[in-house]
């Protein structure tokens, strides 16, 4: 064990010298390991594959959806932006600074470190690897051991595409990644769970280093009165492909809970259960369609969450499960106790419980009384209640008649707040996170404004306290003035 912390410190520093040397920062070298990741997650599709369907039993298509499709238009996003990204930008200046020009430019930080998760093990180790590489970063990668054949992926085969002196892949369990905490970062982006998280803040507080903190918590699916049969049918589709379509329910942004009003929970039930069984068929584990749980800590403590006696008799579907397989199918629970673990603590897991209330307007309420989410779902056809969750609610993002599509979407800032996490990243956020916008102003010897400089007098007093001061055109009129009543 000595030894390999001892290997450990010496790849670190390998990657923290190689951006001293300024290997990292010309766009043709950015462009290249943009472009190394890219034919890695092509070429090594089928490893891939087989890598997240022995750690996670995912189906193909659901590993290609979320490992290699939105990695590849993430790569793609960025080597046709990167010019524009790293490109210079002009910033106007008050009339103190006059003659003067002044721009930003988006530096590099230096040598990263990301700690990703296990659910999602290429996606959540590639996305934010785009944008340090894209930054001009070197970066050392830390991928969960919870999904080790990925890991052994990326730590083997990743780094024959990519510059293996600007990224590391150190694989290892918690003992590593608290040697890794210990070490001076210019940043740190963490994947996990808020308990991890607290750890990763203390760690990073003793060197001032910036975290990205990518959490999760409850996040919630409000479904109102949709009287358009068909319309009813989409949402609960697509309320349950973010739920038992999104790696088991193990997903932060996967539904957690429904919020429905009582009168309608009836019919929604029935109309959940007759969608699950069309998605997942009858027997969901021979269907291939739902990924298994990682491993048995989760498994039990899924099961323990329904095992619970106040929760058992609310189950109204599912709750059958096998322990050699780790699966647990879906299950769909009606009111649990609100003080029960499957409602204060995040499920990770395809448990499904429906809250009934007796207003959907009571939702806003039920959602604030709550830590805040990374996401609120709301499906409605009524403006006003879509308009009085967006403005009443806080959470990392909003999606309205669609649940966890904003993730794919580059334009938009994936990340949370408060419990939910902190800092944003994808697309150009992702170059963001990783970079310093440094501001630069330039002027040359001649000219100054003369009211700038010591010895102070009521007369400079004047002009700085006229409002004009740092107006061009406003400042010249104040000096003819107070030069007329000179006079």
């Amino acid at each position: 064990m000595a030894e390999k912390m001892r290997s450990m410190e010496v790849e670190v520093e390998e990657a923290r010298e190689y951006f001293n040397n300024g290997n990292t920062k010309d766009m043709p070298w950015r462009r290249s390991q943009l472009k190394g990741l890219r034919r890695f997650v092509k070429e090594q599709e089928e490893a891939i594959f087989r890598a997240v369907n022995q750690d996670l039993g995912k189906h193909q298509v659901e590993a290609y959806r979320d490992e290699i499709g939105t990695v590849i238009k993430s790569l793609d996003i960025a080597l046709s932006s990167l010019k524009s990204w790293i490109s210079k930008k002009k910033a106007a200046l008050p009339v103190v600074a006059f003659p003067s020009t002044a721009y930003l430019v988006p530096e590099p930080l230096g040598l990263v470190l990301v700690i990703s998760s296990w659910n999602y093990p290429f996606g959540l180790a590639l996305e934010p690897l785009i944008g340090a590489l894209a930054a001009g970063n070197t970066v050392v990668l830390k991928p969960s051991e919870l999904s080790p054949t990925c890991s052994s992926v990326l730590a083997s085969i990743l780094p024959n595409y990519i510059d293996k002196n600007a990224v590391k892949v150190i694989q290892g369990g918690a003992d590593v990644a608290q040697k890794l905490l210990d070490i001076k970062w210019d940043k740190i982006l963490f994947t996990g769970s808020p308990n991890v998280a607290r750890t990763v803040m203390a760690a990073a507080a003793k060197h001032l280093t910036p975290v990205i903190l990518e959490l999760g918590g409850k996040c919630p699916a409000v479904i109102d009165n949709i009287s358009c049969s068909v319309d009813r049918k989409v949402a609960v589709k697509r309320v349950l492909a973010a739920k038992f379509g999104a790696c088991g329910g193990q997903a932060c942004i996967a539904v957690d809970y429904i919020l429905v009003e009582k009168k309608n929970a009836e019919k929604l039930v029935d109309l959940l259960k007759k969608c699950t069984k069309k998605m997942f068929g009858e027997n969901p584990q021979d269907t291939n369609s739902m990924a298994r749980i990682v491993n048995k800590q989760h498994f039990f403590r899924l099961k323990n969450l329904i095992d619970d006696p106040k929760v058992i008799s609310t189950i109204v579907h599912g709750g059958s499960s096998d322990e050699n397989s780790l699966f647990i199918e879906p299950t769909i629970l009606l009111d649990p106790p609100l003080d029960s673990a499957i409602m204060t603590d995040e499920i990770f897991g395809p448990l499904l419980p429906i809250i009934t209330l007796e207003k959907i307007e009571d939702s806003i309420r039920f959602i604030n009384a709550r830590p805040k989410p990374l996401a609120v779902y709301v499906f409605s056809n009524n403006s006003k209640l879509k308009k009085n969750i967006v403005s009443n609610t806080s959470s990392g993002s909003v999606a309205i008649n669609d649940a966890m599509i904003q993730y794919v979407a580059d334009t938009i800032p994936f990340g949370g707040v408060g419990g939910s996490g902190f800092g944003r990243y994808h697309g150009k956020f992702s170059f963001e996170a990783f970079s310093h916008e440094k501001g630069v102003l330039q002027r040359g010897f001649f000219g100054d404004i003369w009211f700038r400089f010591p010895p102070w007098n009521a007369h400079k007093l004047r002009l700085f306290k006229s409002g004009y001061a740092f107006d061009y055109l406003g400042m010249a009129l104040v000096v003819l003035r107070l030069k007329k009543t000179h006079k």
